[in-house]
Parts: C-alpha cells; structure tokens; sequence
C-alpha cells in the first residue's frame, strides 16, 4: 500500500489543515490501498513550542496587526533580489523532518504550508530526499517560504500564479497544474446564473471563529437593519454566540460549529451572498458556490494580499466601514450591471482551471505517487525511506 503524509503546520484549525482534509477524504472516498496520514512538524518537534507559536501568532495579529504586517511583508514576502536567511531552523528542523520521513517512510509528500516545503526542497537539494513533494497552495498568491527547487508538482490557484512560477522561478510548466485552492467535495459546485434576491435578501457572515478581523463592530451595525437577513457563523467562539442570541433580534441568526460539511454546503444554497474575510479557503468555497463575496474586514499578512488579488480580479465588493453597511450591500446585490462583471469576472477566473472534476485531481495525484524516486546518493539519510519507496513500487 502506498502511503501519503501531509504536511500543514500548527494545530489550530486553519485553511492549510482544511485543504488537506479536503484532498484526504477526496482520495479516501474514491481510492483504495492508501494510507493517509496529516502531520504538523511542530507539534512532531515540541508540543510545548507549537502552542507556544500558535498563542503568539494570535495574539501578535490581535494586539499589533500593524507590526506582523511589516513582519510578514519583511519575512515572507520579499522581492526575490533578497536573499532570505532561515538558517535558525536547519539545525532542529531539517533534522526532525529526516526523522519524520524515516519513521513513516511515506511515498509522497503533501504540503499545504510553506514551512515544510521548504524545508524538503532544502534536502532535496541535499540529496537527502528522494519521495515525491507536492506544494498545494492555501492563499492567491505564493510566499517566498514556499520550496521552489525540487518540489514534484505545484497545485496554484490561478493561471497568474503559475506564470509567476514560470517566469520568475523557472518552474517547468509540466509541473504546474492550476487547481483553485482545493474545497471539499461535499461542497457542490454552483453553475447557476446570478438572480436578484427576490424576498429580503440572507447574508451569511463568517469570520467569528477565532474572535479576529472586527466582527463585533460589524455586527453592532447591522443589528439596526431592516431590510436583510444574516446568519452569523460563530464556529467555536462560544462568546461570540451568547452574545448574538441575547440580543433576541429575528433577523440576526448565530450558528454555532458546524462539523458536517454537507450542512455548510447546504448553508451556501441558502444564503444569497457572504460577508468574509479574504481568508483563501472561504473566499474559495463562495468562489465555488459563486456566491457574491463581501469581504468586511482582514487579518494582516495573508488575508491583505489575497484581497489585493480579488480586487484585481474583480471577484469580491470591499465594504467601506465609514458607509452604511446595509445600504452597500443592497446597492450591489440589485444592480444588475455590477452583478453581470461579477459574474463575466468569476467566468474569467473558472475557465483558468485546468482540473475541473474529482476525478481529474485524483489521477494527477496517483501520477505523482506512483512515480519511480530518483537515486539517492550512496549513505543518504533517508536510505531506508527510499528503499521503502522503491519496494513498493
């Protein structure tokens, strides 16, 4: 049997964890002989330092959103004339991620984060790696984090970012497959034409969860509206949730954690647009549902570049805080002209996919897997992963 290991990073709930249960429950549902199995390297590390990382992550973008931005734009998204130091991390991390892959002798690599792709570029390079890596990206745009040498395939979200990989880091092309960031299967593609609301218009609102990007203040007013419906996506943020359902207003809905995805897809036919962040697996679902994208507020770093992106693209409406938020909404949502580019604009960016099905994704992946491994060198590291790969196949 052939086993995959995929590679996110941290422990709380993110899109780089979402992506890969997508890609997991997507092969397990229709594949059989293969072990899936999701591995965060820091937790793999210390768990004591994971915890200690995530904590900081969030409170850092909490307390002093400014200050990761320049730090994010400093560090992770750098012109590609800097040379990037990340030399702190080889003596601990290379090394357990060499432990890793001796301990689950895996015979492909998935990675939905940058951090541990580059660090198997790293022994790629090495010759100190021999499995096949796959890079599925999570955001619109691709961080300077990422591993470029070495990687096997690159799964990008748009035919933009695969011409920069071409152009800039001289990707074959043959190794780049524009996907979208991945959304779960349970999530229904829509190919249904826009249609004006024609009862009060329902508005989901998402991102509460984690008590980040001004939800409160968004809230506070739209409980004066009067001519639309929301339903408020709490997720675990239990406080979030007493809240809203003190204020006993018909038209303000809290919905706590919704595990069944098949419930959120059938949320999404339920509703007649989103208010969201430009976090990259939302904005993608709503993409995938072509539901019109509100984006009311953002998180520094990723989610600021990613609405740079939709912008451009004209696949999402930015809300002006300082405006009646419900009189933006309405203005958008009946004018038929505006609506008619939103659609031409999601049309633009659907047709740039080069895997269209299920099915497609499943055999590019199985491609990959089952690709014989390159020589390693005589007493590499991972001798005995790459004997295990080589037997099995």
């Amino acid at each position: 049997m052939k086993k995959i290991l995929f590679l996110p990073l941290l422990q709380m709930q993110s899109g780089h964890h979402q992506v890969a249960e997508a890609i997991m429950d997507l092969l397990k549902n229709h594949t059989d002989h293969l072990i899936l199995k999701k591995v965060d390297l820091l937790s793999y590390t210390n768990k004591s330092l994971e915890k200690m990382i995530s904590n900081g992550y969030l409170n850092w973008i909490r307390y002093a959103p400014e200050t990761y931005n320049l730090a994010y734009k400093s560090f992770f998204y750098m012109p590609d004339t800097k040379k990037q130091s990340f030399n702190w991390y080889q003596p601990l991390f290379l090394k357990k991620m060499e432990q890793l892959l001796l301990e689950e002798k895996p015979d492909l690599l998935v990675c939905t984060h940058g951090f541990p792709s580059r660090l198997l570029s790293v022994l790629k390079k090495k010759g100190k790696c021999t499995i096949p890596v796959i890079n599925v990206y999570t955001d619109f745009f691709v961080n300077s984090v990422w591993g470029k040498e070495g990687i096997d395939a690159h799964y990008v979200p748009s035919q933009q970012v695969k011409e920069m990989l071409v152009e800039r880091f001289h990707i074959p092309k043959h190794r780049i497959i524009v996907t979208g960031i991945p959304v779960h299967e349970e999530m229904t593609k829509s190919s249904k034409a826009y249609q004006p609301p024609q009862e009060r218009p329902k508005l989901l609102i998402a991102g509460g969860n984690s008590g980040l990007g001004g939800i409160g203040k968004l809230l506070e007013e739209l409980k004066n509206s009067s001519g639309l419906d929301f339903f408020v996506l709490c997720g675990k943020n239990k406080r979030l949730y007493e809240e809203i359902r003190s204020w006993q207003l018909e038209h303000i809905m809290p919905l706590s954690y919704l595990s069944s995805r098949s419930a959120m897809n059938q949320l999404y036919e339920e509703v007649d647009a989103i208010l969201t962040k430009p976090g990259g697996v939302t904005v993608s679902e709503a993409l995938h549902k072509r539901l019109p994208i509100f984006v009311h507020s953002m998180l520094p770093g990723q989610e600021k570049i990613n609405l740079r992106f939709l912008k451009d693209h004209k696949l999402a409406f930015v809300l002006d805080q300082s405006r009646s938020i419900e009189q933006q909404l309405l203005m958008v949502l009946n004018n038929s002209q505006q609506m008619k580019e939103w659609e031409k604009a999601i049309d633009s960016y659907q047709q740039g996919m080069e895997l269209t099905s299920k099915e497609t994704l499943i055999e590019a992946i199985l491609d990959v897997v089952n690709q014989q491994p390159k020589i390693v060198p005589a007493g590499a590291a991972l001798s005995s992963a790459v004997l295990h790969a080589s037997s099995a196949q």
